[in-house]
């Protein structure tokens, strides 16, 4: 069978020159995708530039800088320490406190941005920035200042530029503001040398940070001391001191410590290289004495006044305590008349350093007599505050039952004796020879002794005076010299001497005048050469209420 075969024939006849159809497609394709492109190109630059930064600021605490699209601060959180918040003005992309800040504080900010709302949905409606920052602080370059004598005016150099400074003494400080902050602050004209508290804000919106001490001596070759307080000035007891120095310690003092005189307990402590601090303990520096710590050589110590004096020592005064608070003290030990009893709230704690305290700032109280049937003469004496023949006569008593020299005068041992008693509760022994006594002797005739004690009269009878020439000496006078016998001498009013052995119950009060016995024939009327002369077995029942320190008031 034959077959007959066809030729293929193609679908589409072939051309003779096709056209070039990648052309065509590139030109469509390249319509679409350019405007895609520019879109993207603009998201991207957009979104590049929708960026906000915090950072520092010369002046505020802190400042917010946008790009184009970054959009403007919505919101500013502040917190401090504790998480209290903290108000904050934005101006200007500025973000300044509303409230005072101190120096160095930490503070946490949390600032919200939020973005056009064109790019919002590219790069999101808003921008959180966080940041953790400290305020600024100044402090002193250096706080020992050398001034030279041409210029005479110390100044203050800062670690950085302030707006704000406080300076001067505790209690009678200087403010300074610097519309302008400046590096440098004068103190102007000031003494040769001295020392001031120093405190600084770097900026307006900040409390002055902590005070620091700084001190200037005139330029000098050989080191200069300042004190602190100042050398000749009046401390207390417990006062700590601080030598400063325009050298090093070590330099000047060769790691050895001043020594006190009179010794004082507590303990020396190096505060930096140039200062050293002794802090008293105990009952601290004696009262009524000057205080001297001696250094191992000369140096030029700054005065009270300002000048300054070549030696190798400082001195300071260290005053008695006051009166009021050993009256006080004498009356709550039994050695007073009166009782004392302190105010509500103003109780003096049984140590060293509250007794210390009250001796010099005395706490405020009552005095009340202790007896129903008081002498009016011995009330006539009474005179709180003031150190009168009653307070006399009772630190005599005192002075005597501890040991000491009897003169009535309150020294350092006295105040430390004091003190200690009064710690340990001790009061004055009851009877004869303890208690309280006044006697009084009346020239009223017939004239007579009466001898008072703890409210009531315990002996009364007949005596001599001084007869003319040789009267006994009107007035208030404590006990300061007792014999059971002894020799009597002296001069007569004619010029003539005397001299009577075997005198008994001896009492001086005033200077040659005493309470003592001595036989006459009669008694009741002047016949002494200035004594209280009575009988043998009266001056004998009067001799154990005179104990040293008995007011014996002689009237006419």
């Amino acid at each position: 069978m034959l077959t007959e075969e066809y030729p293929t024939i193609p679908d589409y006849p072939p051309e003779e020159n096709p056209p070039r159809r990648w052309v065509k497609r590139l030109l469509v394709g390249a319509a679409v995708l350019v405007p895609v492109l520019l879109i993207g190109a603009f998201l991207a630059a957009a979104f590049g530039l929708s960026g906000a930064r915090m950072g520092r600021d010369s002046a505020a605490l802190a400042s917010v800088e946008t790009e184009t699209f970054g959009g403007e601060v919505a919101s500013v959180k502040a917190t401090d320490p504790k998480g209290k918040e903290i108000p904050i003005a934005v101006h200007d992309g500025k973000l300044v406190p509303e409230k005072k800040l101190h120096p160095g504080e930490t503070i946490q900010l949390e600032v919200v941005v939020k973005r056009p709302s064109a790019i919002a949905w590219v790069a999101g409606e808003t921008n959180t920035l966080r940041m953790t920052m400290r305020t600024p602080k100044a402090k002193p370059v250096t706080r020992w200042i050398s001034v030279p004598k041409k210029s005479g005016v110390p100044k203050v150099h800062f670690s950085q530029p302030v707006s704000d400074v406080s300076w001067g003494q505790a209690g009678e400080l200087v403010h300074h503001h610097f519309k302008h902050p400046q590096r440098v602050l004068s103190l102007g004209e000031q003494a040769t040398a001295g020392s001031v508290i120093v405190a600084a804000a770097p900026r307006p919106w900040e409390h002055v940070g902590k005070f620091k001490t700084v001190t200037w001596f005139p330029a000098s070759g050989s080191p200069v001391l300042a004190a602190s307080p100042a050398a000749g000035s009046e401390i207390s007891p417990s006062t700590p001191f601080e030598l400063t120095f325009s050298k090093s310690v070590k330099k000047v003092l060769g790691g050895k410590d001043p020594v006190l005189e009179p010794e004082v307990p507590g303990k020396w402590v190096q505060v930096d290289r140039h200062t050293i601090r002794f802090v008293p303990s105990g009952f601290g520096a004696p009262m009524a004495t000057d205080l001297e710590a001696k250094l191992p050589e000369k140096v030029e110590v700054v005065q009270a006044d300002g000048s300054t004096a070549s030696t190798n020592k400082v001195v300071w005064h260290v005053p008695a305590g006051n009166p009021l608070r050993l009256q006080q003290m004498l009356a709550q030990l039994g050695y007073m008349p009166n009782s004392w009893k302190a105010g509500k709230g103003e109780e003096v704690a049984l140590t060293p350093e509250a007794q210390v305290r009250a001796a010099t700032e005395p706490p405020q109280g009552s005095f009340e007599w202790r007896y129903h049937h008081t002498p009016g003469s011995l009330k006539a004496l009474w005179n709180p505050g003031e150190q009168e023949v009653i307070t006399q006569g009772a630190l005599m008593a005192f002075q005597s039952e501890q040991g000491l020299e009897t003169d009535g005068v309150a020294g350092p041992e006295v105040w430390e004796a004091l003190m200690k008693a009064e710690i340990a509760g001790e009061k004055r022994p009851s009877g004869p020879g303890g208690g309280y006594t006044y006697v009084w002797v009346s020239e009223t005739l017939p004239e007579q002794v009466n001898v008072w004690h703890d409210g009531k009269v315990v002996v009364s009878g007949a005596a001599n005076t001084g007869i003319p020439g040789a009267e006994t000496a009107l007035g208030t006078f404590p006990v300061y010299l007792r014999y059971e016998e002894t020799t009597m001498s002296g001069e007569n009013p004619d010029g003539s001497h005397y001299s009577d052995p075997g005198i008994k119950w001896v009492s001086y009060f005033n200077g040659g005048d005493a309470l003592h016995a001595f036989d006459r024939a009669s008694y009741g009327s002047p016949q002494s050469l200035g004594c209280v002369e009575m009988p043998l077995e009266e001056a004998e029942a009067v001799y154990p209420y005179t104990p040293l320190g008995t007011l014996v008031h002689i009237e006419s």
